[in-house]
Formats: structure tokens, C-alpha cells, sequence
């Protein structure tokens, strides 16, 4: 089973002023200083104040780990040597949108002529994890189950309560900022990949989108990759999160694979009722109530969580990340990211703190 799950993750950070620990648009720096060592692995993105970061094709989570690791190592020390600091974060504590510089790249001139404010607005820094699949008709059929799992994976990710200096009421702003984009959210359910494939083919037809890429849904079959791809998480502080989350979702692919290979399905829901549990994991992350539709109860976080380990548990030791799935568990104990910034600000009262909190997570566990 092991060969067909592979895995690769992108990571979006936050360039970050040593002094104002405002975001600034210094990517080229980074990339700059950081080409010998890590020219395949950095990646311009719409915004100049943010990063991106992605590992090769990884055969499994322990590889995924070593990769990621040292990736951040080399990106912390570049950053360092330029006087500048990376976070993770799903959005900056206090930094306008107005005041961050757009790259200059025709695939991003051409989203802010389409898209306005909408685009120029979007300053927010997410997780995304492909995992390999068999073929894009197993592909489609994964994305239609995973899509119930979606707000239980997101909610041990969320980590932006703060949006322009002001504490929002959200475990998860940075959802709250993108779905003003279109062909976002949680997917519909596909009959088959060629139903898929057509309502693609309609989009690029119209001139609504010149390729797959412009569908920016929660989870994606991916238009080129053979893989399928969580689009929904904030971008984590701890590289230990970032690894938790990924195993998760790798061992829910190889989960909902293995019952399809024994002819046995799992209950669809409509994308009205899934997005309910969406909304309430953004609010309250590991402290919501999510509903559970078969019970038709609401029903705290930690034992949703549980029955989702139970429910990947006889894959975890085949893929070999038990302890990477079990961390889980440490993100209950301690907070989500958003739980431990908001700690931060009610303790110091001072957004600059708070970042200073975020550098420092995101330099956890790496050794400088």
C-alpha cells in the first residue's frame, strides 16, 4: 500500500521585519540568498511579504519530516543572514494588505486585473499537502468522502485570530478573508471524474479560467499531479504540526482507498451541512461543537478527533506515523496555534509580542 500515498508539502511564511516586526516585501532576498542551497524548493507567491517552501515528492511522513526540517533550517538561517525574520501564521497579527507590494509576475498581474481588491486583499499563508493517488478516478471518488473529514483536519490547524491589529473572534480568520475568492470552500460532489472533467472543461471554455489551477477549493484533485491536495489549514508555527497534519491526511487517503478496495463506501453528506461544521471549526477550532450528522448531535471537537483516529488507525502503523499522528494529542493539551497567540495577547497585551511568540515557534525544534 505504502508505494501509491506519497507525499509533498508546501509551506507559506512571513517575511518579517527585525525592528517593526511588521511583514516586508523582502521575498527576493530570501530567495536570493537562499538560491544556492534551496533554489528548487522557494517559490515567489502573490504577496512580496510572503515565501513559500515545498519539499520534493516524499515516499513517506519520516522522510517528509527530515526534508521539511532541513528545508526550514536553511530558510530560518538565509532569512537571519538578511536581518529578517520567517513565521508561520495563517495571518499577521497586525499587517495591512494595503501596505504589502504584489509580485510582479503575469500569473499575479493577471489575478489582481481579474479579481481587484479581492486579490490584493488576500494576505494569508496556508498548508497545502498533496498526496499521491492511484489515478484521478479514484482521485475524484477519495476527494467526494474526505470532504466530511475536512473541518475535523482544519480545526487542529487553525492559527489566525488576528486580522489588520484586531483580535476577531476567530480561531481562523484567514478562511474568513479567502472566501471572498471565487471557486473556493469545500467541493460539490462528483458523480464521476468525467462529470469532474466537464464542469473543468465548461470553466475553460467560457473564459472563466484558463486552467484547473484557478480552482482554489479546500481539496483539490490536482489538475497536473497525480495527487490529491488539502488546501484548507493555516500555515502551522510548529514544524511538528505541519507533520501531524500531513500524516493525518495521508493515512485518511489510505483509509478511504482501502474501503473502496473492499467495496465499502462511507456516508455523503451535502456540502450545506459540511460547511456548518467548516464555519464552527473557523470560530472555535479545537474548542467547537461539530455536528455529528448521523447522531444528528453536536458534539465537542476532542471526541470527533478521537473517532477520526479510530477510524485511520489500521492504516497509521502500515504507513509508519504513529507518533506523528499521535501529536495530535499535544495540539489538544496545548492549544492550536490561534489558542496559543490569543494566550500571548491576553498575557502581554501587545501584538508585537505576539509575533515575537510566532518567530520563536517557528524556530521550535530546529537547530540554528
Amino acid at each position: 500500500m505504502n508505494h501509491i500515498f506519497t507525499i509533498g508539502i508546501e509551506e507559506e511564511y512571513q517575511i518579517i521585519d527585525l525592528e517593526t516586526r511588521d511583514l516586508v516585501s523582502h521575498v527576493s532576498k530570501i530567495i536570493e540568498g537562499g538560491k544556492a542551497v534551496l533554489s528548487e524548493n522557494l517559490k515567489h507567491e502573490m504577496h512580496e511579504s510572503m515565501v513559500e517552501m515545498e519539499t520534493g515528492i516524499c515516499q513517506n511522513i519520516k522522510q517528509a519530516r527530515q526534508e521539511l526540517t532541513d528545508l526550514r533550517r536553511h530558510l530560518i538561517k538565509t532569512a537571519h543572514e538578511q536581518n529578517l525574520r520567517v513565521a508561520g501564521g495563517g495571518t499577521h497579527p497586525f499587517s495591512n494588505w494595503k501596505n504589502n507590494t504584489i509580485t510582479q509576475q503575469d500569473r499575479y498581474s493577471k489575478i489582481v486585473s481579474d479579481m481587484g481588491d479581492v486579490a490584493r486583499g488576500n494576505l494569508i499563508f496556508g498548508l497545502h499537502v498533496h498526496v499521491g493517488i492511484p489515478n484521478r478516478e479514484e482521485g475524484v471518488r477519495i476527494q467526494n468522502v474526505m470532504r466530511y473529514f475536512l473541518p475535523h483536519v482544519y480545526a487542529l490547524s487553525t492559527n489566525s485570530p488576528f486580522w489588520i491589529g484586531r483580535n476577531t473572534g476567530f480561531k481562523s480568520y484567514r478562511q474568513e478573508v479567502f472566501v471572498k475568492f471565487p471557486r473556493t470552500g469545500i467541493p460539490s460532489f462528483f458523480n464521476s471524474l468525467g462529470e469532474f472533467d466537464s464542469y473543468v472543461e465548461l470553466l475553460v471554455k467560457t473564459g472563466t479560467i484558463d486552467n484547473a489551477k484557478k480552482i482554489w477549493w479546500d481539496l483539490r484533485v490536482h489538475p497536473f499531479y497525480p495527487t490529491i491536495e488539502f488546501r484548507i489549514c493555516d500555515m502551522p508555527m510548529r514544524l511538528d504540526e505541519t507533520v501531524c497534519l500531513a500524516a493525518i491526511m495521508q493515512c485518511l487517503v489510505a483509509k478511504i482507498y482501502k474501503l473502496h478496495q473492499q467495496n465499502l463506501s462511507f456516508r455523503s453528506y451535502r456540502r450545506l451541512l459540511l460547511n456548518e461544521n467548516k464555519w464552527r471549526a473557523a470560530k472555535d477550532g479545537i474548542n467547537a461543537l461539530l455536528i455529528d450528522f448521523g447522531k444528528e448531535e453536536q458534539i465537542p471537537y476532542v471526541d470527533l478527533l478521537k473517532e477520526l483516529l479510530e477510524f485511520i488507525d489500521d492504516v497509521v502503523d502500515e504507513l509508519d506515523c504513529r507518533k506523528e499522528v499521535e501529536y495530535a494529542w499535544e495540539i489538544m493539551k496545548n492549544g492550536s496555534g490561534a489558542d496559543r497567540q490569543l494566550r500571548i495577547f491576553k498575557e502581554t497585551g501587545s501584538l508585537e509580542k505576539v509575533v515575537d511568540y510566532m518567530i520563536t515557534e517557528t524556530e521550535h525544534g530546529i537547530n540554528l
